[in-house]
């Protein structure tokens, strides 16, 4: 069985490697744990490429087939051990950092496509000197990161000081700030392939990653393009212009816009797999596997995307549940309230809370975009409230106000 070095673990990916007969053999920081029949070293920092490959070395894999990372934390180091041990797939680290660094990234376009100011905040700047550059409120942010993680909207400098607080260091590089969006986000998810856009769809938040970073929660719902022609449209030129100009690999990316008046503004992008229910809300509504062109990729093979404009049968959302604000749920709570595909919940107070405060996760359907939107909604008020709310009885399929 061919050996894939897999930076970071991910269960679904996991079973998507075991399906295309390959082992795994994983590279995983605290508090990640794979299974005890996976083999595995731990690095303390997977963004370290050199500490990556002394454990990939030491392992002594003989003739891995491929390496990709599940994180967007890992993808430079993955492109880095594609160079240094001739790998097929992204073997650009340097290309690759255009996608981790937000002001590489977005210093890098077209000066007409639309996006936010943004700057790397050397140990020391002033907050007015950033305020007056960037008006205010502005974002604070780590320049690599992943997500809305430690990211903070500053008004004061009591607030600018804290946000920079879990980024103290000596590196002019560790931090940006951001002019501030106020606007929906929307996401396009896709497979890039030979300089062209191959697949894509496009998923609206229920709310900013920011607000589920803040106590809220994640959800989202992968919207009908019947209703949305215009918006699908700029939304694939943009993403075409932008990964061009960028000269992306070809990959499986996440690109991220908001939804301004004038149309769409881009947030920014990552080339690698979707984070939370993104992929499952994908093969569930379009049938592309998105795991398995991942690792198509990384084994130098071309990835299969699904055929066809015919519209699907049902649009596929998820939430990522939460312990309420006030109360107490489980899992028959939400089973004997909602329609679920899939629903794992926990109500023990032993259960570490995953990414974005998630201790459970769900997969819904409809066969309307905007039943799913609502049932979307109505999950989340009935999660954060602690059950508050009414059963889900779904009415119309007409548009809301």
């Amino acid at each position: 069985m061919p050996t894939i070095i897999v930076i970071g673990y991910r269960e679904d990916l996991d079973r998507a490697l075991r399906s295309r007969d390959l082992d795994p053999y994983y590279l995983i920081q605290e508090p990640t744990n794979p299974p005890r029949n996976r083999r595995f070293a731990r690095v303390t920092d997977m963004e370290d490429a050199q500490e990556v490959l002394r454990a990939v070395l030491a392992a002594g894999i003989a003739e891995p087939a491929g390496a990709l990372s599940v994180h967007e934390m890992g993808v430079f180091t993955a492109a880095f051990l594609r160079q240094q041990l001739r790998l097929p797939g992204n073997a650009d680290p340097k290309g690759t950092l255009y996608f981790r660094d937000k002001c590489l990234q977005k210093s890098a376009l077209p000066p007409d496509i639309r996006r936010a100011r943004c700057r790397h905040v050397p140990p020391g700047t002033p907050f007015r000197e950033l305020a007056d550059e960037l008006g205010e409120p502005f974002v604070v942010k780590p320049a690599n990161g992943a997500g809305a993680l430690r990211t903070g909207v500053v008004r004061t400098p009591e607030e600018y000081a804290r946000a920079l607080e879990p980024l103290s260091g000596a590196s002019d590089v560790q931090a940006v700030a951001e002019s501030h969006v106020a606007a929906p986000e929307i996401y396009l998810d896709g497979v890039w392939d030979g300089g062209a856009l191959r697949w894509s769809s496009l998923t609206r938040y229920h709310a900013s990653p920011l607000s589920a970073v803040q106590g809220g929660v994640l959800a989202a719902h992968l919207m009908d393009e019947r209703r949305h022609p215009d918006l699908f449209r700029e939304a694939r030129a943009l993403a075409e212009r932008v990964l061009a100009s960028l000269e992306a690999p070809d990959c499986v990316f996440h690109m991220e816009f908001f939804a301004v008046e004038q149309g769409l503004m881009f947030g920014e992008c990552a080339i690698r797999l979707p984070g939370a229910l993104s992929p499952q809300a994908a093969h569930s509504t379009f049938g592309i596997d998105l795991f398995d062109a991942e690792i198509s990729l990384a084994l130098g093979e071309k990835p299969h995307v699904p055929l066809g404009d015919r519209p699907p049968e049902r649009f596929h959302g998820y939430v990522l549940l939460r312990r309420p604000r006030q109360g107490e749920l489980t899992q028959g709570d939400f089973e004997r309230h909602f329609p679920f595909d899939m629903i794992e919940y926990s109500a023990s107070p032993e259960v570490p809370a995953g990414p974005y405060g998630s201790v459970g996760r769900a997969l819904v359907s409809e066969r309307d975009e905007w039943k799913l939107r609502e049932l979307i909604a109505d999950i989340v008020r009935f999660n954060e409230t602690g059950g508050a709310g009414k059963a889900w009885l779904p009415e119309s399929a007409e548009s809301p106000a």
